[in-house]
């Protein structure tokens, strides 16, 4: 016959009320599970072209994001006029869209794994640069944008830039190169 296991105490301690704790139950090295609200994901993922003019080239910049979006895309306006780049101030010079949720981490997925995007080539549509913005943030934080009885995130909940890069490593095995 097998003998039950026994569950060996890591560490008791008393309070200050003569009380005596105990935990035990599992090694710390077999498995202590992480908290799931320290958690880091994505919020949002932000997508960018510009183009620096409008017309004729900021259109099919327009297609390019709403083929991988599915969404339909907003346009941005100059903040003012630069006379050397021939850009006045009103104009729309880019075009951005958001997208949250599973889709946005499909979205960026596509965009570290493979350059095509799963987009076919239009020689009409042309090639653009395309910027992708990453907020991440963990369960909890929505505390900040609601309307009634707003809240803060405390020290210990926001993210630090180390983590965020260590996620990046992690998650999508990237390498980040070193800043000037």
């Amino acid at each position: 016959m097998a003998e039950p296991e026994h569950h060996v105490v890591q560490d008791c301690f008393s309070s200050d009320f003569g009380s005596r704790f105990c935990l035990g139950g599992l090694d710390r090295d077999q498995g202590e599970k992480e908290n799931p609200m320290r958690e880091l994901r994505i919020r949002k993922l932000c997508l960018n072209i510009c183009v620096g003019e409008s017309g004729d080239r900021l259109t099919p910049a327009a297609k390019v994001l709403e083929q991988l979006t599915g969404q339909t895309p907003v346009f941005s306006k100059a903040r003012y006029t630069v006379r050397s780049f021939g850009i006045r101030r009103n104009e729309k010079i880019a075009v951005h869209c958001t997208v949250h949720g599973a889709k946005a981490e499909e979205i960026l997925e596509k965009g570290l794994k493979n350059i095509d995007l799963g987009i076919k080539y239009d020689p009409s549509i042309g090639i653009y640069g395309l910027d992708f913005y990453v907020v991440l943030g963990r369960p909890g934080f929505s505390i900040a944008d609601k309307k009634r009885r707003t809240g803060c995130i405390g020290a210990k909940h926001r993210i630090s830039k180390e983590e965020a890069m260590r996620w990046f490593q992690q998650k999508y095995d990237g390498i980040i190169l070193p800043g000037k």
